[in-house]
């Protein structure tokens, strides 16, 4: 199978190429599939403008299925084309609040060169008043009409209903579609997590080879196809054989673009696809979206050999309507599989929680003991790296190896790193498959890991034609024109250096873990948090200078519960007699932050002592945290004063804004400019410069001064302005008092630096 539609990204329009570009394998990635500018000629499309209702694009076949000339209704009414009661009737269901597909197909009688004639009017709304008008020529009686759909299929929806397995619902489906439409062949579909589709059920005709079973790789059915697919559920090619019927004109003449026909049933469809289904001697073909959770699941395929084939408006509704149905109960069925899977790895996973609580037993051991990592996750082996202590059970590869994948996995920017091909993952390492050919690996503080191993996992595919091979028309002279594979005999793979896949249910165990053990890492690591707290109370200056006049003050408050915090501040002299004043923001908790924190603090310093501007010396912190901290975000706000003048300048690197104080009046945020914060690449600080008047304050602080849980910031900064604005002591742990006394979860610092 291969789809209509080729990858780019529709809102890249400059990626596409020209509507009306001959379309071959070189430019087919760049199709406009979604604006083809023609319909297949089993009808005709209006495109009418609302709420005046008239004709602004019309479809070239119009003098053969209507017996009227493109000027005869270009630009007039919608009665013209379809005579004055008819257009009344479609007016007056396009005038109805609710979606249009519900009431669609409108039944018409138009008359065709004197004799009347059964259509069947669809209609789909676009953004911008477009309404979509499609008459499609009504074969045959109507069997089903849109109402009654529930009716038609309600017997097929039953059997869904008591199918209570995977296998048994996509079986049911094939046979139901097939009965609704009568196509010679109808296939179920599903994609693996890459795309690549396996035909999982097929009800067919007696004396057609089978394709169950067969696969068809990922570019059989593109990005751009998935998100067409998406949209619009069903997609119907009566005659493989068609020719296009262009849109006159080409271009919409009030958006000046070609119009978007991805809702249209009409819609003209690859020459690409078409001639891969002339390839496989198909005449006539319907698909049928299978969604989960709005993403393209699967797909029903239907393919006719026996010559052009039109099921009515109402076959197909009911086929989308199963088709729906059945999206509905494979997600059942899939999350009730996954529940049970899920309860049974959280049995394993308890027990080995509860294991890891002794604190007297080294947590490796806790894991490796009954039941162990690998009855949580089923793998062939498992490494342990934790709090010093190696372990491997089971099979795993050499300790070379196991150290490169630990360091992809740490490079790799997941908690929960993982690749069922280790030799495409890691091309330059030699692997063993016999002995890992995928892993799953956890990230833990300091570089530590638990990583799960697999074997390969030997398996033939069999393959619709070569799936690596997609010019094999090349060979067969230049009068063939490239298409896709032109060979649909069953092609056997077998894979190599490939684990089985890492499900679902064991990826989220796995994390599940990770997260327990960390927290247990923590717990374990109180003492060496004390020791972090002892660092970070270092850093807090044992003394602030004297300003004179001028009233400096601090207060620090540590977060509760053991959590180092990253908060800081710094206040001294420099030669020429300006004062320096810094708060700075360290992000997370625990012994790390605290050696971040205490670098940055000294490199600071330094870089002001020697006389950098606040920007210049931000930015060369920058600048030294990029390359010598990588991964360490801080936020930092740099104020330099004269106390003489009461000048300063001030850099904040995406830090919180102090408040200018006035006991007369509201106070207001400092007039500083923001720049980024400490730790991105290639970024410029500014500075700012304002004064500080007699009688004036500024307030310097961190987060916790104003954040609380459930609450927004703002929230906090109105509290903040408001409690600096009421006459009294301003002073540091006055403000903290009045403010965050109470409020524990985070660390708040507090600078004050008040004018007389």
């Amino acid at each position: 199978m291969t789809s209509d539609d080729t990858p780019t990204t529709w809102g890249s329009a400059s990626n596409l190429v020209p509507v009306g570009t001959p379309i071959d394998l070189d430019n087919c990635a760049r199709e406009p599939i979604h604006i083809p500018g023609s319909i297949q000629p089993r009808g005709v499309l209006a495109v009418v403008r609302e709420p005046d209702f008239r004709i602004r694009q019309i479809s070239a076949n119009v003098p053969e299925l209507l017996g009227l000339t493109v000027d005869s209704v270009l630009g007039r009414h919608l009665s013209a084309l379809v005579g004055a009661a008819e257009a009344a009737r479609i007016e007056k269901a396009a005038s109805i609040v609710g979606d249009l597909h519900r009431r669609n197909p409108i039944e018409c009688r138009i008359d065709v060169r004197g004799q009347p004639r059964e259509f069947d009017a669809i209609l789909h709304r676009e953004p911008g008043g477009v309404l979509l008008v499609e008459l499609e020529v009504a074969y045959g009686a109507r069997p089903y009409s849109f109402p009654n759909t529930y009716q038609a299929v309600r017997s097929w929806v039953e059997e869904l209903n008591r199918a209570d397995t995977l296998r048994g619902l996509y079986d049911t489906a094939a046979n139901a579609v097939q009965d609704l439409t009568g196509f010679d062949r109808v296939m179920v579909y599903r994609y693996d997590e890459e795309y690549n589709g396996e035909v999982v059920a097929e009800a067919k005709r007696d004396d057609l080879n089978s394709f169950l079973g067969l696969h068809y790789p990922a570019s059989d059915i593109p990005a751009q196809a998935r998100a067409l697919y998406e949209k619009n559920w069903l997609r119907l090619i009566s005659d493989v054989g068609y020719a296009p019927a262009p849109l006159i004109p080409a271009i919409d003449p009030d958006a000046g673009a070609p119009l978007d026909l991805t809702h249209a049933t009409l819609r003209s469809v690859s020459p690409i696809h078409i001639e891969y289904l002339q390839n496989m001697g198909v005449r006539a073909s319907m698909s049928i979206s299978l969604l989960r959770h709005g993403r393209l699941w699967g797909l029903i395929a239907c393919h006719h050999y026996a010559g052009p084939h039109l099921p009515p408006f109402g076959n197909r509704a009911a086929a989308e309507f199963l088709g729906s149905t059945l999206s509905l109960r494979l997600v059942d069925q899939f999350d009730e599989d996954q529940l049970h899977k899920r309860l049974d790895a959280q049995a394993v996973l308890t027990k080995l929680t509860a294991a890891t609580l002794d604190v007297g037993r080294p947590l490796v051991t806790a894991l490796l003991a009954a039941p162990d990592l690998l009855d949580l996750v089923a793998a062939d082996g498992v490494v342990v790296n934790i709090e010093g202590h190696l372990r491997m059970h089971g099979v795993v590869p050499n300790f070379a190896v196991v150290s490169a994948v630990a360091e992809w996995a740490r490079t790799a920017g997941d908690d929960v790193a993982r690749t069922d091909s280790l030799a495409r993952s890691l091309p330059d390492i030699e692997f063993d498959p016999a002995l890992a050919a995928g892993a799953l690996v956890l990230n833990l503080p300091d570089g530590q890991y638990a990583a799960w191993f697999r074997r390969e996992a030997l398996r033939s595919v069999d393959w619709g034609g070569d799936p690596h091979n997609k010019a094999i028309a090349i060979s067969e002279g230049e009068e063939v024109r490239l298409s896709p594979r032109k060979s649909f005999e069953r092609w056997r793979e077998t894979v190599r250096e490939r684990a089985q896949p890492w499900t679902p249910t064991e990826i989220e165990s796995a994390d599940a873990l990770r997260r327990h053990l960390v927290e247990s890492l923590y717990h374990r690591t109180r003492g060496a948090l004390r020791v972090a707290e002892l660092v970070q109370r270092s850093l807090i200056p044992a003394s602030i200078p004297d300003l004179g006049d001028w009233r400096l003050a601090a207060h620090y408050e540590p977060a509760s519960g053991d959590r180092v915090g990253g908060d800081w501040y710094d206040a001294f002299r420099l030669r020429d007699g300006r004062v320096i004043v810094a708060v700075g923001d360290v992000a997370g908790h625990g012994v790390t932050v605290a050696g971040t924190m205490a670098q940055l603090r000294n490199a600071l310093r330094a870089h002001l002592f020697a006389g950098a501007a606040p920007n210049e010396a931000v930015r060369q912190l920058n600048e030294f945290s990029v390359h010598m901290l990588p991964g360490a975000f801080a936020t930092v706000l740099v104020a330099r004063v004269d106390l003489d003048s009461g000048r300063v300048e001030a850099t904040s690197a995406g830090h919180l804004m102090p408040y200018l104080t006035n006991a007369g009046s509201l106070a207001e945020p400092a007039p500083i400019q923001l720049s980024p914060p400490i730790g991105l690449s290639r970024v410029s600080y500014s500075q700012s410069t304002f004064t500080i008047d007699h009688g004036h304050g500024l307030v310097l602080y961190t987060d916790g001064l104003v954040e609380r849980r459930g609450e927004v910031i703002d929230e906090g900064f109105d509290r903040l302005a408001g409690q600096l604005s009421r006459a009294g002591d301003h002073g540091a742990y006055s403000i903290w008092a009045a403010m965050a006394a109470g409020f524990t979860d985070d660390d708040v610092t507090v600078v004050t630096l008040q004018r007389p």
